[in-house]
C-alpha cells in the first residue's frame, strides 16, 4: 500500500504525514462507522509534540463526518487496543510513531476488536487521501460529532493492568525507563499500587526527548539505573509503550527472546501453555529456539512484525508470542504488545518461582550474532539471485546445527539485511562478510 505499513501510516510529522492526512483518514473514518449508527472512535497519543496537531486534525474530520471522538489523551498503544475492545467503541486511533525520534509521527488504526484494522479499509482509506474516491459528505445541525474527554478509559486500563497481579511486589525495588514517552504517567502509578520500590527515568516528555537516550532502544540507561541503585531488575519500554526490554540484576538486558522463553517454559509448567506452542519471528536468536526445544515448547515462526505473530497466534489460539525486539503478546489478556503487561507477566514469574530474573533466563544461551545491511537497487534481483542463493547454501551447510544465516529483504529501506549466528564473534564476522562480497560481486554499487 502507498501510505500504510504494516505499523500504519508513519513519516515525518507534517512533510510524509500532514496534518491533511490527518483530516482526511479522520473523515474517513467517521463516515464510514457513522454509516448505521452514531459512530465511536477513540482516539490515544503519545507525548510527541505533533501528537497534538495530528489528534486536533482527526477529531474535527471525525465529527464532520457525523461521528464522535473520544480523547484518551496521552497513553499508550494497548490501553486504546483495550478500551476499544471492553468498552463498544467501532474503532481506536493511536497517535504515535513507537520507537523513531521526536520529529516522526504515525496513525495506528485498530478495530472494534482491538486488533489491527484490516487492509481492505485501509486500502479505502489511502484512496480517499488521493480522491479516487468522491467527497464524503459533510454533516449539519445536530448531526456533527463532539469530542469527549475520556481519560477515565486510561484510568481503567491502570485498573486492569493492577488486577492482573496476583502477589503484592513489596520488597522488591524496580527500575523503569519510561522513554519520555506514553508510560511517563502510568508505569510508575502501577508499580507504586503493587507495592515495589520504584525507580523511574524517562518519564520527563517535553514533546522533543520521547526516545532519545532512554526507553527499549537505549537500554544501556537503564543497565546504568539498575547497577547504580543495585535493583533486583528494571523494564525499558518505547515511547507508545507496545515494547518492554528487561533488565537484571547483574545488567544483563533480558530482551523479547528470553521473556518469550522465560514465560513460555512457566505457563507449561502450569498447564497454561495452550497448544504447547509459542510464535517466533524469523528474527528470534537461535539460542532461544534451542532453549525452547529444550524445554520441551514447540514454536511456529513467522515474517518480522508483531502483526503476523498476533495473526499466527489468533489463528491457532496459542496464548504467547513476540519479537527480540520486545514486542510481546499474551493473547489472554491483550491483542497486541504491550509493554508494562509483559513487565508484570515478568513480575508474576519471578514471585511465583520465587527466583530472580537472572536466574530465570540462566537456561537459555544467545548464540553470537553480526547483521549488515547491504543498500542495493533491486531486493528482488538479489534475493533471487543464482550465485548469492548458492553462496547462502554453502554457509548454511558449514554452519550445520551451530548456526544459521538469513536474508531479509528490509520494508523500509532499500536494502538487503544480512544475518549471521555462530558459535562465535569470528564466525559472524567471516560468514557476514562473505555474503556481503558475493552480493556485491553480483550488484556492485
Amino acid at each position: 500500500m502507498k501510505y500504510f505499513g504494516t505499523d500504519g501510516f508513519r513519516g515525518e510529522a507534517g512533510k510524509v504525514l500532514t496534518t491533511d492526512h490527518a483530516y482526511k483518514i479522520g473523515r474517513f473514518l467517521g463516515y464510514y462507522f457513522g454509516k448505521e449508527h452514531r459512530g465511536k472512535i477513540v482516539i490515544g497519543k503519545d507525548t510527541r509534540r505533533s501528537s497534538y496537531m495530528f489528534e486536533y486534525a482527526l477529531v474535527a474530520g471525525i465529527t464532520a463526518s457525523g461521528s464522535d471522538a473520544y480523547l484518551l489523551h496521552v497513553t499508550t498503544t494497548p490501553s486504546v487496543a483495550y478500551v476499544v475492545r471492553t468498552e463498544d467503541f467501532d474503532c481506536g486511533v493511536m497517535i504515535s510513531a513507537s520507537h523513531n525520534p521526536y520529529y516522526d509521527n504515525g496513525i495506528k488504526i485498530m478495530d472494534g476488536n482491538g486488533h489491527k484494522m484490516m487492509g481492505s479499509l485501509e486500502e479505502d482509506i489511502e484512496n480517499y487521501i488521493d480522491g479516487k474516491i468522491p467527497e464524503l459528505p459533510f454533516v449539519t445541525g445536530e448531526d456533527v460529532g463532539v469530542a469527549i474527554d475520556y481519560a477515565i478509559g486510561r484510568n481503567r486500563y491502570i485498573g486492569f493492568l493492577i488486577s492482573l497481579a496476583t502477589r503484592s511486589y513489596k520488597g522488591k525495588r524496580i527500575g523503569l525507563d519510561c522513554a519520555n514517552g506514553s508510560t511517563f504517567n502510568i508505569a510508575k502509578n502501577v508499580f507504586d499500587a503493587l507495592g515495589a520500590k520504584t525507580y523511574v527515568i524517562g518519564a520527563d516528555p517535553n514533546g522533543l526527548n520521547i526516545n532519545n537516550n532512554v526507553g527499549s532502544t537505549h537500554i544501556n540507561a537503564l543497565v546504568d539505573l539498575v547497577k547504580e541503585k543495585d535493583l533486583d531488575c528494571g523494564f525499558a519500554f518505547d515511547g507508545d509503550a507496545d515494547r518492554c526490554i528487561a533488565v537484571d540484576n547483574t545488567g544483563k538486558v533480558i530482551d523479547g527472546d528470553y521473556i518469550i522463553y522465560i514465560c513460555g517454559k512457566y505457563l507449561k509448567k502450569n498447564g497454561k501453555l495452550d497448544g504447547n506452542h509459542v510464535v517466533c519471528t524469523i528474527m528470534a536468536n537461535l539460542g532461544c529456539f534451542k532453549a525452547l526445544e529444550r524445554a520441551g515448547i514447540e514454536y511456529d515462526v513467522t515474517t518480522v512484525g508483531d502483526k503476523y505473530v498476533n495473526e499466527d497466534m489468533v489463528e491457532k489460539g496459542y496464548v504467547l508470542g513476540g519479537e527480540q525486539s520486545g514486542h510481546i503478546i499474551f493473547s489472554k489478556h491483550a491483542t497486541t504488545g504491550d509493554g508494562i503487561l509483559t513487565a508484570i507477566m515478568l513480575m508474576e514469574v519471578i514471585m511465583e518461582e520465587k527466583s530472580s530474573l537472572h536466574d530465570l533466563a540462566s537456561g537459555m544461551q544467545k548464540y553470537p550474532q553480526l547483521l549488515k545491511n547491504v543498500r542495493v537497487s533491486d531486493l528482488d534481483a538479489v534475493m533471487n539471485d543464482e550465485q548469492v542463493l548458492a553462496a547462502k547454501d554453502e554457509i548454511t551447510s558449514e554452519l550445520g546445527d551451530e548456526g544459521r544465516i538469513l536474508l531479509r529483504k528490509s520494508g523500509t529501506e532499500p536494502v538487503i539485511r544480512v544475518m549471521v549466528e555462530a558459535g562465535s564473534d569470528e564466525l559472524c564476522a567471516k560468514y557476514v562478510d562473505q555474503m556481503v562480497k558475493v552480493i556485491r560481486a553480483e550488484f556492485p554499487e
